[in-house]
């Protein structure tokens, strides 16, 4: 059964280890990930873009597949399903479609429109026993076409934010999604320490947690971040798997173009990865 986020988050972050956020994107990527938590014996977040949201034919089509598999694979971990960079709308779909987690994007917005739609999204959340994550300071990233820093959160709109009774905040600290570029200056720690310092024991997100060096993500967790977003390298491993099976001519020996065949290298890859990502949050048998 779907969990909200808001226990294992709080259990994080009293515990110093951060929760995984892997995003889906089908099937493969689902079971994958589901494997991983299981066999770690991790609690999970399956992150959920409105894209990908789109892709997999909504969000009632992701909802049954997530529940099927729990039953199914038999899961015993706590699982959450959530909605990455929300909009309103998007929010209230999943809400409705069945989510037990939603993220409400709002940073793009004047921090006053920011603040009056993350309070409706609170208490429509609270009703539901749903949790909700917001955002502060937008995340950079190359689609947006920052590249050097990404922008840093201003602590007392955090504080602002927080004090709304959002159950954990994403808050820009030079992170930005994607690859990350060779100018990249790095995590601004004296911002998330100002703002864990504004907003206490509130669960604090990372996103973009592709190639940020592990010293960094072990501080990042020390700092009060209980919830890191990773996505782009499970892409990459998956595509690289992928590559080198069709490389390696596999497809072509026997029924080796069958999906089921073609798709596992890049599978096991993902199960590798987030295996080795839930090692380096700490978050292995934190489920048991």
């Amino acid at each position: 059964m779907l969990v909200s986020a808001k226990e294992m988050l709080q259990k994080a972050k009293a515990g110093h280890y951060a929760v995984g956020q892997f995003n889906i994107n089908n099937l493969e990527w689902t079971k994958a990930i589901l494997t991983a938590a299981e066999e770690t014996k991790s609690p999970v977040i399956l992150g959920v873009s409105e894209g990908a949201g789109k892709y997999m034919c909504g969000y009632k089509t992701v909802v049954g597949m997530v529940n099927g598999m729990l039953e199914e694979m038999n899961i015993t971990v706590p699982v959450a399903l959530h909605l990455d960079h929300g909009s309103y709308d998007g929010c209230m779909k999943c809400i409705e479609a069945g989510f037990s987690s939603v993220m409400f994007d709002g940073s793009h917005y004047p921090i006053e429109e920011n603040v009056a739609k993350t309070k409706e999204l609170v208490a429509i959340c609270a009703e539901k026993g749903l949790s909700l994550e917001a955002e502060v300071g937008a995340i950079g990233g190359e689609e947006d076409g920052v590249v050097g820093m990404g922008e840093c959160a201003d602590p007392n709109e955090c504080k602002m934010v927080a004090d709304l009774g959002v159950d954990f905040l994403a808050a820009g600290i030079g992170n930005i999604h994607g690859k990350y570029p060779a100018n990249w200056q790095g995590l601004s720690f004296e911002t998330l320490d100002a703002i864990q310092q504004l907003t206490g024991d509130l669960p604090l997100v990372l996103h973009g947690g592709t190639g940020i060096p592990d010293d960094m993500i072990k501080r990042a967790i020390d700092l009060g971040v209980s919830k890191i977003n990773v996505n782009t390298e499970c892409q990459l491993v998956f595509a690289e798997a992928t590559r080198k099976y069709i490389e390696a001519g596999k497809d072509l020996e026997g029924k080796g173009f069958d999906p089921r065949k073609l798709l596992k290298p890049g599978a096991e890859a993902i199960v590798a990865k987030v295996k080795e990502k839930m090692e380096l949050f700490g978050s292995v048998g934190k489920a048991e």
